[in-house]
């Protein structure tokens, strides 16, 4: 129940479009997944995510595990039951999370032992219990566990922290295939720190588990945009052509038409609901940080391209005024705007791999980042 096929290539570089079959329906790639940490994506309901033009949804194993946990899930047959939401979900394995938590968390070969943030119980995560948590979600792409390492850090380290999330792909793997068996995908994670010989030996030991996809992890940890974009491009031009490649976490717009550019077919990030949240909104032309009093008179929208519905019916001034009283619609309609436009550029980006036209794409996208919006 889960394909891949890559429709089309650009010419002047890796960028490619591509058709997902999911058990929830179809998706077109490149795109941009929403993260819906908790079931859901911040102020918006399932509705205004199919209006932006929302295709697929990331969902956290981690969080979801913790609250509301899989006997409430289980009540519902799954996330999708449980959320109201039609279309593929992704779920991460919860390795960032715990990477992120680390200092509640303690990794050893068999798996992570930690603490709830929520009320201090202890649990122990291993890979196995990774995937379970994961066919109890329902997860039409469900990622293997990993050991994720921030930057900087000491080579020794990140070798051991690859060869353990080598290890523990294996074993999910296994247990992917075995017992309840899922009806979707399984992707392994692509680790190694900014060392290519590492992130090669990662790539041959996952490639050879034959995984349905591969996500570039480990970016976007506290490392230069320059180091991160030469990692991924190694990365990614090593994968295999036939399955989807993941760049997980990486999310500002011009990151992800670099991406693109470098064959990456799927992204998420919490950049464009978390921004929103503190009135910075996206459009081509740049970022622009609702609060500044420049547009406390402003008649105009957001973006005047822009054919979202905030776009379509309020004003700066409004959306300055709704922000700065900090009244809840401030927060849904600044996230409304900002996921229609990450999953509309994407939009964008496939139709010009499409026509042909990708390169020329990128240069006008890169050309208006130089005529910004003031903030």
């Amino acid at each position: 129940m889960f394909s891949f096929e890559v429709v089309a290539k650009a010419k002047d570089s890796s960028a490619r479009a591509g058709v997902l079959q999911t058990p929830h329906g179809r998706v077109e790639t490149p795109v941009f997944m929403p993260v819906g940490t908790l079931a859901t994506v911040k102020s918006l309901t399932p509705e205004d995510l199919l209006g932006a033009g929302v295709q697929i949804l990331l969902g956290n194993t981690y969080h979801l595990y913790l609250r509301p946990g899989c006997e409430v899930i289980d009540l519902f047959s799954g996330i999708h039951g449980f959320m109201n939401w039609s279309r593929p979900v992704l779920t991460d394995s919860g390795g960032f999370q715990l990477f992120s938590l680390a200092r509640l968390s303690k990794i050893i070969p068999e798996g992570v032992t930690f603490q709830s943030h929520i009320d201090g119980s202890k649990h122990f995560i291993t890979p196995e219990k990774a995937i379970d948590i994961q066919k109890h979600l329902g997860s039409d792409i469900a990622m293997c566990l990993d050991h994720c390492i921030g930057y900087p850090a000491e080579k020794r380290d990140v070798g051991a922290a690859m060869e353990l999330t080598s290890a523990w792909a294996g074993q999910c793997k296994q247990a992917w295939q075995t017992g309840n068996q899922a009806s979707g995908a399984l992707f392994g994670i692509i680790q190694g720190g900014m060392f290519t010989d590492l992130r090669q030996a990662s790539i041959d030991a996952l490639v050879q588990m034959d995984f349905n996809g591969y996500a570039v992890g480990g970016l976007g940890v506290g490392e230069p945009r320059e180091i991160k974009m030469e990692i991924a491009d190694f990365t990614l031009s090593r994968l295999p052509r036939q399955a989807p490649r993941y760049a997980m976490g990486i999310g500002s717009p011009e990151e992800l038409v670099q991406l693109v550019a470098l064959g990456a077919d799927m992204f998420d990030c919490v950049l464009p609901t978390r921004n929103a949240r503190n009135g910075q909104m996206f459009s081509d032309s740049g970022a622009i940080n609702i609060s500044n009093s420049r547009f406390k008179k402003d008649t105009g929208p957001i973006d005047p391209g822009c054919g979202c519905y905030v776009c379509q019916n309020f004003s700066r001034a409004y959306l300055r005024h709704l922000f700065q009283a900090k009244e809840l619609l401030a927060y849904r309609l600044n996230t409304l705007h900002n996921i229609f436009y990450f999953t509309g550029l994407m939009k964008r980006a496939r139709r010009a791999i499409l026509q042909n036209e990708f390169e020329a794409f990128r240069k006008e996208f890169f050309n208006r980042k130089k005529d910004t919006v003031p903030s």
